[in-house]
């Protein structure tokens, strides 16, 4: 059976430029789930997409210069039990073809597991741990503009993970936060976490290429601070495997991500700064 398809136009909001890699803006993948949640919402008003599985990030969607929207499509088909399998695609124009390209590709499920204690863990850092500014690695490790800097404060790190605070922009001083999924913003601030101790790890520059769960318990909200923990599960020489969790200043789980996948698509030309390998070399 072939999918169901239907053109879809992106509204560039101007805090994408902030998103960038290798001198290019790109859509970030919060961005593109959230895209794909409201779709999901449109195609079954009585889906809850707060449950997502089998994330895939496939290739970038670079927003050209000046560009006000971009045009692309979704492909969608639906599943036994409730799910529904739907992603992102952009045209790409040759000289005398046009190609399709797939960005994304999710499965929005019904069902909500529960949660495991490894998935909740929500302990302070030990005292033992290293930390680096938020600001250096807003300036050296994760080189985004303002608008996505969300990590706020010390980020700690340790073998055994990193803790750090997420600070979402105030109603009034940035973008319309309150979407489908809610803010965006401390999943992405999260995932910087998870890029940081990756670089302490490795021996390129991680970044999320997919996932296996994640589960929204309660939508973050504008102006508001949370907490975010990043556990490694997994080490190869070309992929990481991080669970990570974000929770309100209660401890009060807010998402959680499992199997969150990163690699090097740089083509090894980014790699991280001699420092910030030897960060826990002392065996923290």
């Amino acid at each position: 059976m072939s999918p169901n398809c239907r053109p879809l136009i992106i509204a560039v909001q101007p805090w994408f430029k902030d998103h960038f890699f290798n001198d290019r803006v790109i859509l970030p993948a919060v961005e593109i789930m959230e895209i794909l949640a409201s779709a999901v919402n449109e195609i079954d008003a009585d889906m809850d997409p707060m449950v997502m599985s089998e994330a895939r990030f496939s290739k970038f969607l670079e927003i050209p210069p000046e560009r006000s929207e971009i045009a692309a499509r979704i492909e969608y088909e639906t599943r036994g039990q409730g799910e529904i399998r739907i992603k992102l695609l952009s045209r790409i124009q040759f000289k005398k073809i046009t190609r399709s390209r797939e960005h994304a590709e999710i499965t929005f499920a019904a069902n909500s597991p529960q949660l495991t204690a490894r998935q909740i863990m929500a302990s302070p850092p030990p005292k033992s741990a290293a930390s680096v500014a938020s600001e250096q690695i807003y300036e050296e490790l994760v080189p985004f503009g303002p608008g996505y800097r969300t990590l706020t404060g010390p980020l700690y790190l340790s073998r055994q993970g990193a803790w750090g605070r997420l600070q979402t922009p105030a109603p009034g001083e940035g973008p319309d936060l309150q979407k489908t999924l809610g803010s965006p913003f401390p999943l992405d601030g999260a995932m910087h976490a998870a890029c940081v101790l990756g670089q302490c790890m490795a021996d390129f520059v991680p970044f999320p290429v997919g996932f296996t769960r994640r589960v929204i318990h309660q939508a973050t909200k504008a102006g508001e601070q949370y907490r975010t923990f990043v556990i490694p599960v997994s080490r190869a020489a070309d992929e990481l495997v991080f669970d990570l969790a974000v929770f309100d200043t209660e401890g009060r789980p807010c998402e959680t991500v499992t199997g969150l996948r990163m690699r090097d698509i740089s083509g090894g030309r980014v790699t991280p700064p001699a420092w910030i390998r030897k960060i826990l070399r002392d065996g923290r």
